[in-house]
């Protein structure tokens, strides 16, 4: 049977938070990099397939056939909401109005 005393506890709950602490540093950079381009939003597969009822090949289709603008960012795919919108736009739907973008005033 594992026997735990004070001091390993209290080492094993600071390596927890120590983790937790670098989680949460990951996602608030994420949040502040998918929030600040060009004061636009960024939407990655994930929200452009959700959004547009797809699926990730046909979002790769519409990629390769430059139907929709994409920038890449550390090995990831990103798309302006602006952009998506635009694409919308031409196809006769709009973007919710959670993605639109809003200009700075």
């Amino acid at each position: 049977m594992l026997q735990i005393n004070n001091e390993n506890a209290h080492k094993m709950f600071s390596l927890i938070m120590e983790r937790f602490d670098k989680i949460d540093r990951a996602l608030e950079r994420m949040n502040k990099l998918k929030e600040c381009f060009d004061g636009d939003t960024l939407l990655d597969n994930y929200d452009l397939c959700q959004l547009l009822g797809i699926t990730k090949r046909t979002l790769a289709r519409y990629r390769q056939k430059k139907l929709v603008t994409y920038y890449m960012i550390d090995g990831r795919t990103y798309y302006k909401a602006s952009e998506v919108e635009a694409f919308l736009f031409q196809k006769g739907k709009s973007l919710p109005v959670r993605f639109r973008h809003q200009a700075n005033v």
